[in-house]
């Protein structure tokens, strides 16, 4: 279990990517580990079945049938970046970052900004739909 005075790199070995997501979280202690939190449970909400994990030496990552989509946090933003966002549709104008690549969207949130849920709970289950309609035929998922 990760303590509150405890840094990242000290638990990582042992502790799940929950637990280093619920660290990171506490050790931002400001409001980019409130708008991590709050993305986090919008996640959960639109897929109850999502898998958390942790790459790229602390990112954490939400998976369901691959990547949805990650949660990064800088200094002045807290970007959510969709691994196929380019080939997802975005009624509600959500993506705001990354808009030129073939592949990733993301969306840039700072600080005081609200989030527009039901339109981000829309775009989470897309990007599931879009992953499990890509999956080779007779591949399981990989459980966490």
């Amino acid at each position: 279990m990760i303590s509150k005075t405890s840094s990242l790199k000290e638990d990582a070995p042992g502790a799940s990517a929950s637990q280093l997501i619920d660290a990171r979280i506490h050790e931002l202690g400001d409001w980019r580990g409130e708008m991590l939190a709050r993305l986090r449970n919008v996640v959960k909400q639109a897929d109850p079945d999502v898998v958390e994990t942790w790459k790229w030496r602390g990112v954490p990552v939400w998976e369901h049938g691959g990547i949805i989509c990650t949660g990064e946090t800088y200094k002045n933003a807290v970007k959510m970046t969709f691994a196929k966002g380019a080939s997802l549709e975005d009624p509600a104008g959500l993506f705001n970052s990354s808009l030129d690549g073939n592949t990733r969207r993301a969306i840039d949130f700072h600080e005081g900004e609200e989030i527009d849920e039901a339109a981000l709970i829309a775009l989470i289950r897309a990007a599931v739909a879009l992953n499990v309609a890509a999956r080779p035929a007779g591949r399981p998922q990989k459980k966490a």
